[in-house]
Order: C-alpha cells, then structure tokens, then sequence
C-alpha cells in the first residue's frame, strides 16, 4: 500500500517511474496503465509538472528564463502539492491505482544535480505520498544521449542545464547534466528502496518485469465496471503501436 509520510496505510496503490530522459519509463507506464485497465482496476494517472496551478508561472519563467534553482524547485514543489490534493490522495483514498510519470525523486535528481542542497530539496518535499513500489529505469548515459539527440530538433535552455553554466554549447550541458542526474539517481537507489529496471532490456521483457513485480501488490485494489475499452485492450494484449517496431509481425496478423 501506498503511505502518507507519518506512515499511515492508504487503501490504494501508488506506482511511480524515474530514470534520466531517454530511459523509456513513459513508455513502460502507459504499457503498464493500459494493461491495468485491461484488468479491470481503477486506475489514475498524474505526470510531472502538469498541475494547472504553475502552468502560466512555469512557462513565463521558462521563456524569460527567470528560473533560479530554488525557484525551479519550489515550482515543482508547488506543483506536485497540488496534484497530491486533486489527483492522487482522492485515487488513493478511494483505493485505486495511481501511476505517476516521475516523483519526488525526479526533483532530488535533478534539484541536487543544479546545486541545491539535498537535505533542502528532501524536507521541501516532505509531505509527499510514500509510493507502494518505485521504478528506476536505469539505462547507461551514451544509450540515453543517443535516443534523446539523434534527429532531435534544438534542445531547450532548461532541458540542457544551461541555466547552470556547464557549458555553451546546448549539446555538451545536457550531456554534462543528465551525468549528473544519473549520478543522483544511483545514490537514491539503497536510500529510497527503488526497484531497478534494466532499461537496455528488450521493451516487452521490461514491462513483463515490471507486471511480476506489482501482481502480488494488486489484492484489494479498486476495480472498474466492464467496459468495451478494457475488453478492447484485453483482446489486443496492451502492447499496441510500441510492439510495431520490434514485433512487427503483429501487425500483420
């Protein structure tokens, strides 16, 4: 079950993905989501900087390029509150199954790695939702590099930590930046229990990974009432248009 920060058991299940840009967890939580609803369990999704509340805050700041570290922090911050409020404590409460596209850890990545202090970033984030199992979909920094920039148009200043000062060229600071992501990430590993995914591994072998991991955590979870969308997706096997490329076979059946 997932826990509020005094330890409090909350009915439903919190299932949350992080990994350096370029790691395919996205990828593997809307596998993952489409499978669950197939299952026929309730399931809520909440994505990484996507609350209403900064929406025009966070786009200003980006575009005059007005974002210290502690202020990026802090939007973040402010965002992920009010998605605990509207989103995810109700799912949960309700007993349903919550699936978040990156968490807390993505700001203690990517905080720590613009030099803010860890300690600070962690207590900023204090009130957040103990997740019921955390993915880290580790994947080596040249494999990440090499999906994130080949045919990629011009990347953005935040995006390739310019804002930082490691480096003029755009290419170089994101490559800098997201080593030191990574390198927060492996030190997160054993201090937050996060459940490492090989991310090199074949698409489907990863997700069959990730299903083995949270069955057994699935008694109890709120379930859907049948509908032609989950019978549509049980009948197709959740893959979908992600198995075209490596399975393209499927497609031809």
């Amino acid at each position: 079950m997932a826990q509020l920060p005094d330890g409090r058991a909350l009915p439903g299940k919190l299932f949350i993905v992080e990994g350096i840009d370029g790691s395919g967890k996205s990828t593997q939580l809307d596998l993952l989501r489409k499978w669950l609803i197939s299952q026929g369990y309730c399931v809520a999704f909440s994505e990484w900087n996507s609350s209403q509340l900064v929406k025009a805050t966070t786009k200003l700041g980006k575009k005059k390029q007005m974002l210290t570290p502690t202020s990026f922090s802090l939007i973040h911050a402010a965002d992920l509150a009010d998605r605990t409020e509207r989103q995810i404590l109700p799912a949960l409460k309700a007993g349903a199954i919550v699936l978040a596209d990156r968490y807390i850890y993505t700001a203690f990545g990517r905080d720590v790695a613009r030099g803010v202090p860890p300690a600070w970033v962690r207590k900023v984030y204090a009130f957040a939702v103990r997740p019921t199992v955390a993915f880290y979909f580790r994947v080596p920094l040249e494999e990440s590099l090499r999906r994130i920039l080949d045919g990629r148009p011009a990347l953005k200043y935040y995006e390739a930590g310019l804002d930082i000062g490691l480096s003029d060229d755009p290419g170089e600071s994101f490559a800098l930046f997201q080593k030191r992501i990574l390198e927060e990430y492996d030190n997160m590993v054993d201090e937050f229990d996060l459940t490492v995914i090989d991310a090199t591994q074949p698409l489907v072998k990863q997700q069959e990974v990730v299903r083995d991991i949270i069955k057994p955590l699935l008694v109890g979870a709120l379930r859907a009432e049948p509908s032609a969308w989950r019978e549509v997706l049980a009948a197709d096997s959740v893959y979908g248009r992600y198995l075209e490329e490596v399975l393209p076979e499927r497609s031809e059946q």
